[in-house]
């Protein structure tokens, strides 16, 4: 469990396209065996410590030829951002997918001291 202290909490949220390989013939869609995608999420302002980042398939292109194999995960997540992971396996062909994210976390305030 994440608790937050005295601070202000922030909500951060977005939905980004991690790849679209069906119309160039890319590995998603013509690859066999394990393959994943890396995409660096940044946010728009930067927490005060890494958030709570909660992320979902909001759109997904597959052939339904085989099964259905997938993971979408958040990874290396800090206070600036975080790695959005898909990944498949198998015989699955994955056209395009888009994740949707929200991030929830302590934000800096105007009055916090900065002593350094």
């Amino acid at each position: 469990m994440k608790k937050f202290l005295t601070h202000p909490i922030g909500i951060a949220q977005g939905e980004n396209v991690l790849f679209s390989e069906f119309a160039e013939g890319g590995e998603m869609w013509t690859g066999q065996g394990p393959r994943e995608r890396r995409t660096p999420i940044r946010f728009k302002e930067a927490f005060r410590t890494p958030p709570m980042v909660q992320i979902g398939i909001s759109l997904w292109d597959v052939d339904t030829s085989s099964a259905l194999r997938a993971e979408v995960q958040a990874e290396h997540i800090t206070a600036e951002g975080f790695d959005a992971v898909f990944r498949t396996w198998s015989d699955t062909r994955i056209a395009r997918i888009r994740a949707s994210w929200t991030a929830i976390g302590e934000v800096a305030h105007p009055d916090d001291w900065n002593i350094s």
